[in-house]
């Protein structure tokens, strides 16, 4: 393949993940009280993150890195637990957090294939659920303008809103094969368009912003390590490392490669060094993006070289500020538009994981109707559990980690342990693997 034909191919992929990209740092920023130029650093670092996870699973070393053509970037179930830890612990538990689990994953990468039977669709499925659930509001409130906006829930607010919504489905509804996948990066654009002629849209943050920069450790604090917050990402990466296992999969059939338990290990440590690094420069965790394996399905190019250049441009974007600027600039009633379809999505995601799960079995119905309705509760009554000790509200206080423990723990109860049972919606023995 030549490198014109090849590059083009890599501004597809990045298009095509864009918009997953920056809007995980503009929430989390907005969410977290970030000025202009600390968003605009933060996207900037997320992106040439995105790019350098990307290189690190794209090459296949010895110890490091799967070698399929695959596009990382931050996963949406990071988005909640690190705004709820920034929000109560404060930045530094965050980066701690994401060091911490990173410094695991790569710990246990060598016999994650152990630990898989404890993260069946059941409990993933109920975990990406939860996490869906807990964004919604999010979404919500920045349709609205963002909460605590002195024009919170006006018409102008939530006409952009609708219309970025409006705008994504038309084009997800009406367009085909890559067009449709960039729907949500489209919308965004198009609304943001819309909203500076209705004089919604400051330009100030790119003006000020420099054509260039050196990113640096730490720039927004020092580490500090909080269990609480350790064990939330922790359990994150588990459910992040268990999506990437089937995107892996999905792509080793494309590519015709058969993966052994060496190539997942390499793999896993390779996102475990992404979120290191990811945490010293103030980015976030990183995991496989899906989208871009349906994009090598449409274009039926599986040459790494087209996910090199990928990366490549993802680097290199990252030490360009304006561009990053530009992404700041989207009205936060935009962003909401599009964070709901986003979000929605996740919610989708996790109900598809479950809804075979759940016919299979009345157990991993109650499994995942206890699971999902505790963690969600939790998310919405944060201080149910507050009259327990410290030493286990750090496992109650989080609905994150509390829907997930309590995943896991039915799982073991109901799947795991005990004689065959006889499912009576099927008629048939189930004997638990």
């Amino acid at each position: 393949m030549n490198n014109a034909k090849a590059t083009t191919l890599g501004i597809q992929h990045l298009l095509a993940m864009y918009a997953g990209a920056i809007l995980v740092p503009l929430i989390i920023g907005g969410e977290l009280g970030f000025d202009s130029t600390q968003m605009t650093y933060l996207v900037a670092i997320d992106i040439m993150m995105c790019g350098i996870a990307t290189l690190l699973q794209v090459m296949r070393g010895k110890m490091f890195g799967i070698g399929l053509p695959v596009v990382l970037g931050c996963t949406f179930t990071a988005v909640f637990p690190i705004i709820a830890i920034g929000s109560d612990k404060g930045i530094g538990a965050i980066y701690g957090a994401v060091i911490t689990s990173g410094i695991i994953v790569v710990l246990i990468s060598g016999f994650f294939g152990k630990l898989v039977k404890f993260f069946p669709p059941v409990v993933t499925g109920s975990v990406v659920t939860i996490i869906g659930i807990s964004l919604i509001p999010v979404a919500v409130n920045n349709m609205g303008g963002g909460q605590g906006a002195p024009d919170f829930g006006s018409a102008s607010n939530i006409a952009l809103a609708m219309i970025t919504l409006v705008i994504i489905l038309v084009i997800y509804r009406f367009a085909t094969g890559f067009t449709r996948a960039i729907s949500i990066l489209l919308g965004l654009v198009v609304a943001t368009i819309i909203a500076a002629f209705m004089g919604k849209v400051d330009f100030s943050p790119v003006t000020d912003a420099s054509w260039f920069h050196m990113v640096q450790p730490f720039y927004f604090g020092t580490p500090t390590f909080d269990l609480g917050a350790i064990i939330t990402m922790t359990l994150v990466a588990m459910v992040s490392l268990v999506e990437s296992s089937g995107v892996y999969f999905a792509l080793g059939d494309i590519t015709k490669q058969k993966l052994d338990s060496k190539d997942l290990a390499r793999g896993y440590r390779s996102e475990g060094l992404a979120s290191i690094v990811g945490g010293i420069f103030n980015a976030f965790p990183y995991t496989t993006f899906s989208q871009n394996v349906g994009l090598l399905k449409m274009t039926g190019v599986k040459e790494r070289k087209v996910i090199f250049i990928t990366g490549a441009m993802l680097v290199t974007l990252g030490f360009l500020p304006k561009v990053a600027a530009l992404t700041t600039i989207i009205p936060t009633a935009v962003l909401g538009g599009a964070m709901l379809a986003m979000f929605g999505m996740v919610v989708t995601q996790g109900i598809t994981m479950l809804a075979p799960e759940i016919s299979l079995s009345p157990e991993n119905a109650m499994v995942a109707a206890i699971s999902v309705g505790l963690g969600a509760g939790v998310v919405f009554v944060p201080n149910i559990f507050a009259v327990l000790p410290e030493s286990v509200s750090i496992l109650t206080s989080n609905g994150i980690v509390c829907g997930s423990l309590t995943a896991i723990v039915l799982n073991i109860v109901f799947n795991m342990i005990g004689p065959k049972r006889v499912d009576p919606m099927h008629a048939e023995t189930v004997e638990v693997k």
